[in-house]
Parts: structure tokens; C-alpha cells; sequence
């Protein structure tokens, strides 16, 4: 099918086994605070809706591939009807084109390679052995890339998707500059380091109160009226509650890559789960629920689970990672049919996903040059956010490290 993973890499199986140890039955009580608020019928009332419903929207992703990600180009966007913008909202990933110019990309490209270059014994990156992930936040490329009119006015419409309390509103559209990593990787180096994941927690989401709550239609039997871009319990929810490298303090609207060189398919590219509604409330929902014992009973069939909160098992979750997903451990998702991989990206193209997406990167780079992308996230005005802001800003004084809880 177009756009799918010609061969679905190892990447880890997640199983109750494998699964964070829970001594002190913390994670069990996780589970009976949101059994207890909200009620058996009605974890089980939307467990049958969202694998219904992700019957469809697997049906469509598979058969559309990569199609499934829509494209704009950066003027279109802005005189875009309220009816093309829910489209994209509601797929959670798009494609815009011809944020900056090939040129200017290509520019910006060349001067963070001699940057690299020229400090290459003070710059760090992940993974440890063949770092091209860098622990680089204020290059020019990468001021220059944040600060650039084109993106700022992008970042601000993405934001204003998003709404507040019309009554009490503590937030702005305006896009404050946070400061991320940028990628260069070169080929033939195989990394298997991001398989099916979202970030902006894990376990925080069942755990933190205030982040619980910005799920909690989908705990309380009305998955259909899950609103994924209402701010206004979410601007407070704690993604960090538990410390971890992996965790953002920082509220991202959307996730994004600027592309400076181009990349497509088996270049080391993006890889995006196309739903964002019915996928985070299936990933939010498979904890409460066992799979059938019995070899006669078929895996999809949701009726034949079992709501089980006897068990401290929170599937692709550990405290201090990122939320992970498997095909074996979230199965009515249908990854290997339905993690595709983005379109082909010119230089000055940017791609945006929603926080709550899944997405991965691909284990192979075949292509025959490096490839890069400076992350450039779409950040609202939010008191969390500007307290890291203010973090921000002495790490640059500090030395121009990122600050602790990007």
C-alpha cells in the first residue's frame, strides 16, 4: 500500500512481562481513581465505540497511505475556509510547503554544517555512537529559522486553532520561541531509537488530575465528543509530573520539522499515524482492558476483551518515557498498516503534528547525502510556558545549553 513501511522494523514488542515494575501498586490505583470517577459502563461503553470507530478510520489510512497527509502551500493556508481548516484538524498532520524558500533552506543548511564544523568538539548529540540528533539550540541557522516572519505568522494561525475559556481566557495565540535540537543525519546508519511513540507524557496522563481531565469524554463513555483542541484544562496539566529526559514541560500546539535539505521515503524520514482523536483514545483506553484468553476468540473483536483493573500493566508506559506503541500491544490500531510515511519534503517545507500524535522516525536513511531538519514547534502563551521561557532564557545566558524540562 502506498507510503507504508516495506518492512516493519524490529522494534520492541510491549508486553504486561516487559512492562515497568508497579511495587507499590501505585499504577493499579491509577487505574481505580479513573475506575471510581467515572464508572465501569462507561470505560466500556467508549472501549466498543473507539474500536469501532478505528475499524473505519484504519479501513482509510491504509487505503489512502501517505495520501492521508494533506498538503498546503504556506500563502493557501491563511485564506483557507473554516471547512478545509477542520479537515486538517481533524487529521492532526499536514504538510506546508514553501515556508521559506529552497535557497534560503539550502542557505541555512550549509551555514549549520560549517557551524557544526567549527565546534565540533563541544557538540554533543543522541544516540552516544553516531550522534545526529545534536544538542545544538542556538545556532544562527537555527535564530534564524525561529525567528523568521513566515514562520511566526504560521506558528500564531496553528495556535489559534486551539481555544480557551471564552469567559477566562489565560492564553495567546502568540508563539513564544522555543528552543529546540536540530537534526543532521547522514546515510547508511541504520536507528532504531524512535518507533511508534507520542510525547507530552506518558503515565501524566492518567496520573496528573488536571491532564486526566483533558480526557475525560472519552473516560466518561462520550469518546465522540472529545475536543483535542480545547487549551483550557490542558494549558495547566503537568506532562511532566514524573521526571525523564523524554518529557516536555512545554505545551507544543503542534510538533514540526523545517526541512533544509529535501528527504522522502527511506531517507530517514518522518513516519505519522494520520487520526489523532480516535488513536489517543484508544492508546488512553487499552489500559483497562485485557484481550481475550481463548485461541477461538478473535484479537479485533473488542467485545470479547475484558475491563481489568487488577493489574498495574499501562501498555508502552514507563514513568520516565515517552508514550510507546506496538502492534502486538495496541492491536486495533493497526501500526504496520497504518504508520505512514510523510510526503516527499523540498527544502523550506515543514511538516506539523498535533501533541498527541503518534509518530516514529525510519530505521533506514538509503539516500545517498545527509538530511536535515531543525525542529521548530508551533508554542502558544501559556503561564507553564512562560515560566520555562524564563528558563530558557538564563540557559542562553548560561552558556547556551537548552534549559532542564524542554
Amino acid at each position: 500500500m502506498p507510503g507504508t513501511l516495506i518492512t516493519w522494523p524490529s522494534w520492541p514488542e510491549f508486553t504486561a512481562e516487559k512492562g515497568e515494575a508497579d511495587p507499590t501498586g501505585s499504577l493499579i490505583q491509577y487505574k481505580k481513581e479513573i475506575l471510581a470517577m467515572y464508572g465501569a459502563k462507561a470505560l466500556q461503553k467508549s472501549w466498543l465505540k473507539v474500536c469501532k470507530e478505528l475499524g473505519k478510520v484504519t479501513d482509510e489510512i491504509s487505503e489512502k497511505g501517505t495520501t492521508a497527509i494533506m498538503e498546503v502551500q504556506y500563502e493557501e493556508l491563511f485564506s483557507m475556509s473554516e471547512e478545509e481548516k477542520e479537515k486538517l484538524k481533524e487529521t492532526g498532520c499536514f504538510v506546508v510547503r514553501g515556508v521559506v524558500s529552497e535557497e534560503q533552506a539550502t542557505t541555512w543548511f550549509k551555514d549549520l554544517k560549517e557551524y557544526v564544523a567549527d565546534n565540533r568538539e563541544q557538540v554533543t548529540g543522541w544516540p552516544a555512537a553516531t550522534p545526529f540528533v545534536l544538542n545544538l539550540y542556538w545556532s544562527p541557522t537555527q535564530l534564524a529559522a525561529r525567528s523568521h516572519p513566515h514562520q511566526l505568522r504560521l506558528q500564531k494561525e496553528l495556535n489559534s486553532w486551539w481555544h480557551d475559556s471564552p469567559t477566562s481566557p489565560t492564553t495567546s495565540s502568540d508563539p513564544l520561541s522555543y528552543a529546540d535540537a536540530v537534526r543532521i543525519r547522514p546515510p547508511g546508519i541504520p536507528f532504531f531509537g524512535l518507533g511508534p511513540h507520542i510525547d507530552a507524557g506518558s503515565l501524566s496522563r492518567w496520573a496528573d488530575p488536571a491532564y486526566r481531565k483533558v480526557y475525560e469524554n472519552i473516560f466518561k463513555g462520550v469518546p465522540e465528543l472529545h475536543d483535542c483542541y480545547n487549551i483550557e484544562t490542558r494549558k495547566v496539566a503537568l506532562q511532566a509530573c514524573f521526571e525523564g529526559s523524554a518529557h516536555s514541560t512545554v505545551l507544543r500546539a503542534f510538533q514540526s520539522w523545517t526541512a533544509l535539505t529535501p528527504a522522502g521515503r527511506q531517507e530517514g524520514s518522518l513516519l505519522l499515524y494520520p487520526n489523532v482523536k480516535t488513536a489517543i483514545a484508544y492508546v488512553l483506553l487499552r489500559p483497562f482492558f485485557s484481550p481475550p484468553t481463548s485461541p477461538a476468540d478473535d484479537i479485533m473483536d473488542a467485545s470479547k476483551w475484558t475491563l481489568d483493573v487488577e493489574n498495574g500493566w499501562f501498555p508502552g508506559t514507563w514513568r520516565q518515557r515517552s508514550q510507546f506503541a506496538s502492534p502486538s500491544s495496541h492491536p486495533h490500531l493497526r501500526l504496520k498498516e497504518c504508520m505512514v510515511n510523510i510526503p516527499t519534503m523540498k527544502a523550506g517545507d515543514t511538516i506539523w503534528w498535533h501533541a498527541d500524535m503518534l509518530h516514529a522516525v525510519e530505521v533506514d536513511h538509503f539516500g545517498s547525502g545527509d538530511v536535515s531538519v531543525a525542529y521548530v514547534a508551533a508554542t502558544p502563551t501559556t503561564e507553564i510556558n512562560k515560566v520555562y521561557m524564563r528558563k530558557q532564557v538564563k540557559a542562553f545566558y548560561g552558556g547556551g545549553k537548552g534549559a532542564g524540562g524542554f
